[in-house]
């Protein structure tokens, strides 16, 4: 079963793309999605939905996992950021249909068994879950193989299905 996990943002999406089979989870790929600063809003969601399509052409994800959007103080980053996963919500379901949200805490319980997790702890697990020789990096690609970890730990009565 391929996996792919997402990290919503605006700026910066993560994307992790991993195989989960008898013999465990092992990473496929993984990177980030990054939309200028100088473009308009209009723009960078449609430079979102262009890197999308690719990537989900490119893996054919069985499912997708997506981290449910955390609101700190500022509420105009997070409104940017609720579009743009709007965005990759959509693609989800139109290329995939099968759909999986999780919360931080979630996703840092299935990792670590503290839904409490730093951010150090959770990229230690993610390496070593994958057998990675280094931590993923950037943080936000290391976020979405988390949440595509998470799912594939997760059993039916704890998940979310949107279809």
């Amino acid at each position: 079963m391929i996996i792919l996990g997402l990290d919503p943002g605006y700026a910066t999406i993560g994307y992790g793309v991993i195989e989960k089979s008898e013999r465990g989870v092992a990473a496929v790929d993984y990177g980030v999605i990054t939309t200028p600063p100088d473009e308009t809003i209009a723009v960078r969601l449609a430079m979102i939905d262009e890197a999308m399509s690719a990537i989900m052409d490119k893996f054919s994800p069985d499912c997708v996992s997506v981290e449910e959007l955390f609101f700190n103080t500022n509420i105009t980053t997070g409104i940017k950021v609720a579009h743009a996963r709007g965005v990759m919500l959509l693609n989800a379901i139109k290329h995939c249909g099968r759909l999986y949200e999780y919360t931080p805490l979630q996703i840092k319980q299935a990792l670590t068994g503290n839904g409490r997790a730093t951010k150090h702890q959770m990229q230690y697990m993610v390496r070593m879950v994958l057998r990675l020789a280094t931590p993923p990096k950037p943080d936000d690609a290391a976020d979405a193989l988390a949440a595509a970890i998470c799912h594939a730990n997760m059993s039916g009565a704890t998940r979310r299905e949107i279809k």
